[in-house]
């Protein structure tokens, strides 16, 4: 068996351990994401809980859904977020580290002393749960929930397929990231087959409220391009939004319209709340912006991360530059090497 088998048999072995945790368990199933959730998170959640519920499992899955992810969702099928956690329960954490409370929402998970099934594909999930699968080369949690719900034996619905192809749709950039393997579109294609809406998600998903588009006015007019054009960035705050009518909601889309900019190797959008900065980045070619999260105590994907820092934009700015300007000299002497043959 080569390696490529042997890693592919691991994977398999993860997951129809998680599914038999699933399975199995008696009690009362909390399915949980990150916090902001995006498509993924949202489209593995509904995925699973609905796959789950089809099986008899009582499910609880707490989320507070962005509004432009809102029309997904059945009303009632999600649930406002846990104070306490049900008697019995099993916590399944997708889309991010469970190791990593402070980023799950929807339930307190360090008061949880449970089991933890955890799906991800983060390279820094420390993979720690009771029972998990753990795949960076995924490039959406979806596919592997997908997995997951093969192995657990129900039967398919478009209303399990279609959350699932959001989640792998959204996290691919309509499958035009480089992240995107033979694997994605043979999941993609089965997720069609089994009644997946594609065209529906992206009708929807390209439905913006006036406010966004007035609000992206002002976006642009703060952009700057840094490093000769390597770096774009943007920044929005309380003002900015109040004065359109805009809601932190509306920036959530902006930063992948400043990686479309011509040069760019790193793009930066820069939420402002005041005493706090969240940081949302784009990379492409050898930069990472993975990188550069991380140096300000952040995380995320190599093409996708960000952080959130707790000091004013002047103190943020001056430490974000530092990372970029690392970051930027990391990608040419690894470029440099390649080029001289090292």
């Amino acid at each position: 068996m080569n390696v490529s088998n042997l890693v592919s048999h691991g994977y398999e072995q993860e997951v129809h351990a998680v599914a038999a945790r699933l399975r199995d368990h008696a009690g009362p199933i909390v399915v949980l994401a990150h916090e902001n959730p995006d498509g993924d998170a949202l489209g593995s959640v509904l995925g699973l809980t609905r796959a789950l519920r089809s099986l008899g499992k009582t499910v609880i899955a707490p989320m507070n859904v962005p509004r432009y992810l809102r029309f997904l969702a059945d009303p009632q099928e999600l649930s406002l977020p846990l104070e306490t956690w049900p008697e019995n329960a099993l916590a399944a954490v997708l889309d991010v580290d469970n190791n990593d409370p402070a980023r799950v929402a929807g339930a307190p998970l360090h008061e949880f002393d449970g089991v933890v099934v955890n799906i991800d594909h983060h390279g820094t999930n420390q993979r720690r749960a009771s029972a998990g699968v753990v795949d960076p080369s995924r490039p959406a949690a979806a596919m592997i929930v997908a997995d997951v719900i093969d192995a657990l034996g129900v039967e398919w619905t478009k209303e399990m397929a279609t959350p699932l192809m959001l989640g792998l749709n959204t996290d691919t950039g309509s499958f035009r990231f480089s992240s995107v393997t033979p694997e994605t579109f043979e999941c993609a294609a089965r997720l069609l087959e089994r009644g997946a809406q594609l065209g529906w998600l992206n009708d929807q998903l390209g439905q913006k409220p006036r406010a966004y588009y007035l609000l992206l006015r002002e976006v642009l007019n703060t952009m700057e391009f840094l490093r000769g054009g390597r770096v774009v960035l943007a920044r929005v705050n309380d003002d900015m939004l109040h004065g359109t009518g805009a809601t932190w909601e509306d920036v959530e889309s902006y930063v992948g319209l400043l990686r479309d900019s011509e040069g760019s190797q790193l793009a930066v959008m820069i939420k402002d709340f005041g005493e706090r900065v969240k940081l949302s980045l784009r990379s492409r070619g050898e930069v990472s912006a993975q990188k550069v999260a991380l140096a300000l105590g952040g995380g995320g994907h190599v093409s996708a991360a960000g952080a959130s820092l707790s000091e004013p934009y002047a103190a943020v700015r001056q430490k974000l530059e530092a990372a970029i300007d690392d970051e930027l000299a990391r990608a040419d002497d690894k470029i440099s090497s390649v080029v001289a043959g090292d």
